[in-house]
């Protein structure tokens, strides 16, 4: 522990108070002049679609400030109508334990795609993964 104090008041005496100022300052600017380019990532989006929420991975461009917009703001999540989406519909009734169908919708990673871009104004959305299928228990689709 003796070290350290030595150690703490050695630096305290090599460095100026100035220079570590001044120093975390440009560190600051030259941060905030890089989240003006454009950037490209991959990005987890949360959709609720009916009521289920699936994460779907994206890959995403946009400036760097509207891209830590998103990454602070994780916990929003997007609404989707279903009828917004094009999906291929199966049904299936041993998945579930209580009698009741499983309706499972496979969806469309195109449709996906468009529908998240709709709702995501100042980025870009260049691609999207592998949609999960979409549970929703209830009675068969007519």
């Amino acid at each position: 522990m003796e070290i350290l104090k030595s150690m703490w008041g050695w630096f305290r005496s090599a460095v100026s108070t100035a220079f570590v100022i001044l120093f975390c300052a440009s560190f600051i600017l030259w941060y905030i002049l890089k989240l003006q380019y454009t950037y490209t990532t991959d990005y987890s989006v949360l959709v609720n679609v009916e009521g289920e929420q699936l994460r779907v991975p994206c890959v995403i461009e946009g400036k760097g400030t509207n891209l830590l917009g998103y990454r602070v703001n994780t916990h929003k999540e997007i609404r989707i109508p279903l009828s917004d989406l094009k999906y291929t519909f199966t049904s299936d009734p041993e998945e579930s334990g209580d009698g009741a169908l499983t309706n499972m919708y496979i969806i469309d990673p195109q449709s996906m795609q468009s529908a998240i871009s709709v709702r995501f104004s100042d980025i870009k959305v260049i691609s999207v993964g592998d949609v999960p299928p979409l549970r929703l228990h209830g009675e068969e689709e007519k």
